[in-house]
């Protein structure tokens, strides 16, 4: 193993084509038999990766072995030349610092500058203490990236610190078990129903909770000056279509309808059965490593990519070794910070009645979610604003010129309006709205030109059950109809409607797109994606894959006050306390009355011991432990009191007070490290179509919570999680509703 990185010749050319190929992925290590004290090795150099040659902000590196520290991290495309050193800081403190001799380190395009094997550091004395030092950097496909790294290292390699596997799976229960919730406690399941604290439970019409129009004023009336131009966009011809690529099918199918047999159970990373041992009761039975869903990789094509359905047990290019969270750490520093350079559009494109809007809604909360400044331009909203909400069918035909010339101009305002929101720092818009013409798509491209990148997002159904529940539930809602009190009369309107763009819609052949076919339903459907680069592109096509509109309720709930909790220190790994043993009963009772009429459904715990004992009695549903949904961890701090961090480590105590989300525990995580390393479970909940009981922790629950009900970051560590109460998430066609229980 070297100092110098290994790039392939196809991979180490420079220019944009080697940016858009993938990332880099950035392991350093350092080996040293002869310890010193409390001295932690770290990393610290240029901006923004590496504590911008901030000592106090540099990166503690991880224990990997008795003599070996690990750091890993990737590195953004427009961060790729990279200056750093290495630093040793005391165990508990940022002084005294001791940083390497010589001259800072460089890494270029992946490039390691120079060949330096070591690492000198002269202690009080003279004294000097040499480290081997090795560095290593490979380019990662942003689609490997997205779809494995994070599940792979984080969430799917058994856990080294209480050697106990990161994900398993226990047998359900079976009836009358001993552990089963006892016959005895009644409980009447509306009796604990509490109000929620700022959601609204009921349906809401997701097109509502876009973006407000800028452009128009609350009487209807254009704010600009030229309220003609935005419809001179349409009158021109823009220019032949681009010629369609060689494009390339996607299927994803369909979740094989096996039963479970003796010895047989599901794996929740690959949705795959298989035989599996069983380890010790308590812990339940292994999962072998997965990621989720099958593998998005590259195709033969430049242009194309396609979703790997291949199960295999080890992927085709496995993640170079990294070492805990440090990667996802480092990646978290950035949610708030730098973002790539381009801004992107996601413009969607589909018939009425296809799932659009709320598509549009669940991809916006993701990325918001995920720390990407996102916001959801509704066109439908633009008009109703400037031409009312009492516009028959005929406004929509692709023979009525002034309709056509109307509705081309409130797009062109709510295209103006989102490329003058990016202009002013936002990152990713979505461009909700028919689009149903070449022409049409063609003016928005053209509005685009030099200001973001356009997909487009097509979505196709073909399933005339779902179309007709759609079609109900837009007349049920849209405020295109809210004036109008015949439900057969708006169904009818909206029937022609539909029959008016059906004559006139051209599928997406141009550009860059993905396209959704008959994936709404969860039971399997294909995908094209066409023409796509980038990380965040990528993140977007894997989130897709997995989501659905399937109703189905996820339940949070905190585990039962444990003894830690009475005692009020954070972390730890203790037993429930008396009040805990009696609310695990009452969870399971609520549980089996809950869902009793439920098919199939799973209890997902953590790998701390007070979810699995608040779990224990609930039967009937396999139990599945997720390390990623152990609590924040804690590092130094862990088993104290808030009290005695603040007495003892008055800095550290200040500055988690001053910025909760982004404070990191020395040695331990931050919010932003909790939440990059919930992404795989959230894209599981995404994924699955029967109900999750999900068993954790405060900080983990918020995060969770907050994507739910799409709560700002700034917002999420001071979300109220109460103990003893469930919060019942609601997801389907209408969005997400939220009702809590709280049993004690």
């Amino acid at each position: 193993m070297g100092t110098a990185a290994s790039m392939n010749a196809d991979t180490s050319s420079h220019g944009t084509e080697d940016h858009a190929g993938g990332q880099l992925y950035v392991s350093l290590k350092m080996e040293n038999y002869r310890l010193k004290g409390e001295l932690v090795p770290h990393v610290y150099g240029s901006a923004p990766l590496v504590g911008s040659w901030d000592s106090s902000k540099a990166l503690s590196m991880e224990r990997e072995s008795t003599f070996m520290w690990e750091l890993s991290f990737v590195v953004p495309p427009n961060h790729e030349t990279l200056d750093f050193k290495f630093l040793l800081k005391p165990k508990h403190g940022n002084v005294p610092c001791v940083v390497e001799e010589g001259p800072n380190r460089q890494l270029i395009g992946g490039t390691l500058q120079g060949d330096r094997n070591s690492a000198m550091f002269k202690l009080v004395g003279d004294e000097v203490l040499e480290y081997k030092v090795f560095i290593k950097a490979d380019r990662v496909s942003p689609f490997d990236l997205a779809a494995s790294w994070r599940a792979y290292q984080e969430n799917f390699q058994r856990s080294a610190v209480r050697g106990i596997p990161d994900v398993s799976i226990a047998s359900a229960t079976e009836a009358g078990n001993e552990n089963g919730s006892p016959a005895s406690l009644e409980l009447d399941i509306e009796h604990y129903v509490v109000p929620a604290p700022s959601a609204n439970s009921g349906p809401v019409y997701a097109a509502n909770m876009t973006e407000t129009p800028r452009s128009l004023t609350r009487t209807g009336i254009l704010s600009r000056n030229d309220s003609s131009s935005g419809s001179s966009h349409s009158q021109k011809d823009l220019g032949a279509s681009v010629d369609r690529p060689g494009g390339m099918e996607v299927i994803v199918p369909e979740t094989a309808k096996l039963s479970l047999g003796s010895g047989m159970v599901e794996s929740k990373s690959v949705g795959t059965f298989s035989n599996m041992q069983k380890q010790e009761v308590h812990r339940g039975l292994f999962v072998d490593r997965g990621v989720g869903s099958p593998r998005l990789a590259k195709s033969a094509s430049a242009s194309t990519f396609a979703v790997d359905v291949k199960l295999d047990s080890e992927p085709k290019n496995s993640m170079p070794a990294a070492a805990g969270a440090v990667a996802a750490g480092a990646v978290a520093d950035q949610m708030l910070g730098p973002k790539e350079d381009r801004h992107l559009a996601i413009v969607l494109v589909g018939l009425p009645a296809r799932g659009k809007t709320f598509t549009a809604a669940k991809l916006t909360r993701y990325l918001r979610w995920l720390g990407h400044d996102t916001k959801h331009f509704n066109v439908g909203k633009y008009r109703r604003l400037k031409h009312g909400v009492n516009q028959t069918a005929d406004f929509f035909r692709g023979d009525n010129p002034e309709g056509i010339e109307a509705r081309n101009e409130v797009a062109a305002l709510a295209m103006e309006d989102m490329i003058s929101w990016m202009q002013e720092g936002g990152q990713v818009g979505i461009f909700d709205a028919t689009n149903s013409t070449r022409k049409r798509r063609n003016m928005l491209m053209k509005m685009a030109e030099g200001e973001c990148k356009i997909i487009f997002l097509e979505t196709l159904c073909n399933d005339r059950n779902i179309i007709e529940r759609n079609i109900r539930l837009k007349v049920q809602q849209s405020p295109d109809y809210a004036e109008e009190p015949d439900f057969e009369a708006g169904y009818h309107d909206f029937k022609v409607r539909l029959e008016n763009y059906e004559k006139v819609y051209e599928p997406v052949e141009e550009g860059s797109y993905i396209k959704m076919i008959d994936m709404v339903s969860g039971n399997g459907g294909q995908i094209q994606v066409n023409n796509i680069s980038g990380y965040l592109p990528g993140r977007i096509v894997f989130f897709l894959v997995n989501t659905h509109l399937t109703p189905r309720p996820i339940l949070l709930t905190r585990h039962g006050e444990s003894r830690d909790n009475v005692r009020g220190r954070i972390g730890g790994d203790s037993a429930i306390s008396d009040s805990g043993e009696l609310y695990a009963k009452k969870l399971a009772n609520f549980v089996e009355r809950r869902l009793k009429n439920e098919k199939a459904a799973s209890i997902w715990t953590s790998t701390l011991q007070r979810t699995i004992l608040t779990a224990t009695p609930i039967g009937g549903f396999p139990k599945i432990q997720w390390r990623a949904l152990d609590e924040i961890n804690a590092g130094v701090c862990d088993g104290m009191s808030y009290e005695e961090i603040k007495k003892n480590m008055p800095e550290e105590y200040e500055s988690r007070k001053k910025d909760k989300l982004r404070y990191r525990y020395p040695r331990g995580e931050s919010y932003l490290d909790v939440i990059q390393r919930l992404e795989p479970v959230i894209i599981e909940l995404e994924r699955q179509r029967a109900p999750v009981v999900v068993i954790s922790h405060q900080a983990v629950l918020r995060a969770l919570y907050a994507y739910f009900a799409d709560r700002p970051l700034k917002e999420i560590p001071h979300i109220e999680m109460p103990l003893h109460t469930i919060i019942e998430i609601q997801m389907g066609v209408t969005g997400v509703q939220e009702k809590r229980y709280k049993l004690m």
